[in-house]
């Protein structure tokens, strides 16, 4: 028989499966600088998560904890004292390394979209400068197109 921890964890592992493939997905795009599907994949990624932040809900009350206690040392003790539920213990490892390769992902697509975000910085820092290096006044004050002269553009 299977207990309502097991049930839970039986659920959690191909949701949080599905967000990995997500991430992987999210990297995909911006390794490649396409935004088209990120949209998408952010809809679905913030489904996926509030359907485990449920389970999560659900996995806490069958523990009996509060939501300031720590879910994983619950859980271990929760095993250590039900030795004879292999399957959840086992589906409890199995969780615990995904949502280590969960994170691993997510923080390496952070450092993706930092670095995307760096360089539009500096591209528009870039254009920032040439326009205001080319923003010349003529004596009525409005802005003048360059001659071509330096020494009459500089001056």
């Amino acid at each position: 028989m299977m207990t309502d921890l097991g049930l839970i964890t039986a659920r959690e592992i191909p949701l949080i499966g599905r967000f990995i493939d997500l991430l992987k997905d999210e990297q995909e795009a911006l390794r490649h600088a396409n935004p088209e599907p990120l949209a998408k994949i952010s809809a679905a990624k913030v489904a996926l998560v509030e359907q485990l932040n449920e389970l999560e809900q659900a996995r806490r009350a069958a523990l009996g904890i509060g939501s300031e206690e720590k879910t994983r040392s619950a859980m271990e003790a929760w095993l250590l004292a039900n030795p004879t539920q292999p399957q959840v213990a086992s589906d409890w490892q199995t969780l615990l390394a995904l949502a280590g390769e969960a994170k691993q992902l997510h923080e390496l697509n952070a450092s993706l979209v930092a670095l995307h975000l760096q360089q539009t910085s500096d591209a528009l820092h870039i254009l920032d400068s040439r326009r205001a290096e080319n923003a010349l006044y003529g004596s009525n004050g409005q802005a003048a197109a360059p001659s071509g002269s330096r020494l009459v553009d500089s001056a």
